[in-house]
């Protein structure tokens, strides 16, 4: 494995950006069902790319119909994480709730784009799920401001899924990543929905720090992370230090996480509390996806097949460590013949809107640090002018 500190923001953005999809293409076939039921019609763990769950009736199979998934497809998350990306090359700067008003909502109404669940050209809206719809129901048809957008939404990892591009864009910066992903995220998310979006923007940013392990992403994320994210986090990483083989992980780090998940033990059946605010409660997938990454050890192949093996919502849990660790050990990290075929099925480019996205990233840092000059030098000059005025009167 490459040593992190050798990494370029380049190498480090394209693997933030390429183990994102993987993880998704990966779990998407078995999104929903549990790890036995995995075995049983996979007849074994999860080990790679695999059709879909209900093969060739995938198009009228309930719950899934209409979407393909499997056989190397991407899903939503992947979609949105792109269509942030592109938010970010048309700003060219940090972004907040009004630029996913301005910039994300047309996108996803007016462009047609490939689709891979569906197999043709269609609007991004027309795949998106409902908790995505909101957006754009509330800001362009509710006219709500986009800051409290998201009041309202049921609390999932709608938000989170998506929010890697914000970690990137603060490379090496958790504290501002975090910042500027629960105002983006506001537009789509309250309550622990919004606060998972912050707390994995700040685990991605923290990878892309010279020598980072994943500990120390999972420390970091700590710091920030508020209420039953928090607590949430902490008992699964808990729980995930004690174990090297997903494996013989998957029930406990269920079991840990369970106190704090609302959703309920049937993942398809969500319990009647399931989804609503709480400062008690929080998503399952990030603690997960944290808790697989220590469990990892930082392997891709390990990290990202623990997440799939794990099941219910695996798409997101494989997406978000499979970010974490591109962003770690870069694009070398992700298995080669799983990336080109991701992206030979899906039809997408995975290395151009990675490309973009450091460009982005790059020409941020230099408006930060001219601001940051600017007020400086104010500030300089504010002091400067106290001292001389506190003088003369004495």
């Amino acid at each position: 494995m490459t040593t992190p500190t050798m990494l370029s923001l380049e190498d480090r953005t394209t693997g933030t950006l390429i183990g994102a999809a993987v993880g998704d293409a990966l779990g998407g076939p078995v999104e929903g069902w549990t790890p036995e039921a995995i075995v049983e019609r996979h007849g074994g763990r999860v080990r790679g790319i695999v059709e879909p769950f209900h093969k060739g009736d995938w198009r009228t199979a309930r719950p899934i119909a209409p979407y393909h998934k499997g056989d190397g497809h991407v899903t939503d998350d992947t979609l949105m994480t792109h269509a942030l990306v592109r938010v970010y090359e048309r700003v060219r700067d940090h972004l907040d709730a009004y630029a996913i008003a301005d910039h994300m909502v047309p996108d996803l109404m007016t462009n047609t784009r490939w689709i891979p669940e569906l197999e043709e050209e269609a609007l991004p809206l027309q795949r998106i799920f409902l908790a995505e719809k909101w957006i754009v129901a509330r800001i362009h048809y509710g006219h709500v401001d986009p800051r409290e957008a998201g009041v309202g939404n049921i609390v999932n990892c709608g938000a989170a899924m998506y929010m890697a591009p914000v970690g990137a864009v603060n490379a090496a910066d958790p504290g501002r990543a975090y910042a500027e992903a629960l105002d983006v995220a506001g537009a789509h998310q309250s309550s622990y929905g919004r606060e998972a979006a912050a707390v994995f923007a700040a685990a991605v940013a923290a990878a892309f720090k010279p020598g980072a392990t994943p500990e120390s992403v999972v420390e970091e994320a700590l710091a920030l992370a508020k209420d039953g994210t928090r607590s949430a986090i902490e008992a699964v990483c808990e729980v995930a230090a004690k174990h090297t083989e997903f494996e013989n992980a998957l029930a406990p780090l269920r079991e840990a996480v369970e106190p704090f998940d609302t959703v309920g033990p049937e993942y398809r059946r969500p319990s009647l509390g399931a989804r609503r605010p709480s400062r008690l409660h929080a998503i399952e997938e990030l603690p997960i996806a944290l808790g697989m990454l220590l469990v990892g050890r930082g392997d891709f192949r390990h990290t990202v097949l623990g997440a799939v093996n794990y099941g219910r919502d695996c798409d997101s849990i494989a997406t978000m460590s499979g970010a974490i660790v591109g962003a770690l050990y870069g694009e070398s990290a992700v298995p080669r013949e799983w990336s080109t075929e991701v992206a030979r099925a899906s039809r997408l480019d995975l290395h151009t809107p990675a490309a973009s996205l450091a460009r982005v990233t790059r020409e941020v840092f230099a408006l930060d640090v001219a601001r940051r000059r600017s007020h400086e030098s104010a500030f300089a000059a504010l002091t400067e002018n106290a001292s001389l005025t506190e003088n003369a009167g004495t």
